[in-house]
């Protein structure tokens, strides 16, 4: 048989060509919470635009400046401020002189289940995208769609010569996002998928894992899960009567590596303050939340 899949077994540093518009280079960050590693996305032929610059390492920006090879860089965008995503990029528009646009900046402190994802307090943008809002290169454009939920400043990049999404860490290759409150929201995160569900672009370039190809099954699937895991929430409850997040995660992702039961809590976090919000569940003293 052979040995099992390492996520840091994948080759880092190089620029691997995805269409004829599109190629990426893995940063050297794997973890259980980046899969591989961030992937940044080079996008154009004579002039190009970066997507999500990654993390301010040495190896990954020599990487981007070789993938780049002395062509004009347009600009740097970035589609969130998590620390995995976004510090390359002003290092890289000091090297390559392109400014730094996309998601507003946002900082915020919080209790959340990752320390690599902590925002990136240093990011600044020269120029905010809003929903709509295109960047424009030779024979390529990168169009902002809105989708707030794994973060409010979150935004995917739509390539519409393509027909394709870059969904950031919205949708990925390998797994749900983290949705942590307080700036994760469920809420938003659902209406997010939905808006992408009415889309029909034909396939996704993540920030983590490898290009969706049937990418609206995808979505369907994402949202039914969550679907599935809030009918868990509440069937706990009904079962339990009033209980904490703790308790709801012991049975509910029973079989699941401990070390990512925080992480699974913020999950059950953001379904319960969705489900609040709903007016069917609420909040009660110590942390402990009962159906209405």
């Amino acid at each position: 048989m052979p040995p099992p899949f390492n996520p840091a077994d994948l080759p880092t540093g190089l620029l691997m060509p995805l269409s004829p518009l599109v190629a990426r280079v893995l940063a050297p960050n794997p973890s259980p919470f980046t899969y591989t590693g961030t992937q940044t996305y080079v996008v154009g032929v004579d002039a190009v635009a970066i997507i999500d610059p990654g993390p301010n390492e040495t190896a990954h920006l020599t990487a981007l400046a070789a993938g780049i090879a002395g062509r004009p860089v347009v600009a740097i965008l970035c589609t969130h401020t998590h620390r995995d995503h976004s510090p390359a990029a002003r290092p890289l528009s000091i090297l390559t002189g392109a400014p730094v646009i996309g998601c507003a900046p946002l900082t915020l402190d919080d209790d959340g289940p990752r320390a690599d994802a902590a925002f990136d307090a240093d990011y600044r943008p020269d120029r905010v995208l809003g929903d709509g809002d295109r960047v424009t290169g030779p024979g390529w454009t990168l169009e902002a769609v809105a989708t707030p939920g794994h973060t409010s400043n979150h935004l995917c990049f739509a390539l519409p010569e393509e027909n394709k999404l870059f969904t950031g860490d919205h949708v990925m290759g390998w797994s749900t996002s983290v949705i942590s409150p307080p700036d994760g929201d469920m809420t938003a995160y659902m209406a997010s998928m939905q808006r992408l569900l009415d889309r029909d672009d034909v396939l996704y370039y993540p920030a983590h894992g490898e290009p969706i190809e049937n990418p609206q099954r995808l979505v369907r699937g994402m949202m039914g899960h969550r679907k599935q895991r809030e009918g868990q929430i509440l069937r706990f409850l009904e079962r339990n009567g009033e209980s904490a997040i703790p308790d709801m995660v012991a049975e509910m992702y029973r079989g699941v590596d401990p070390g990512l039961h925080r992480a699974a809590g913020r999950s059950v976090l953001a379904h319960l303050i969705d489900l609040d919000g709903r007016g069917l569940v609420s909040r009660h003293a110590a942390e402990r939340w009962g159906l209405r």
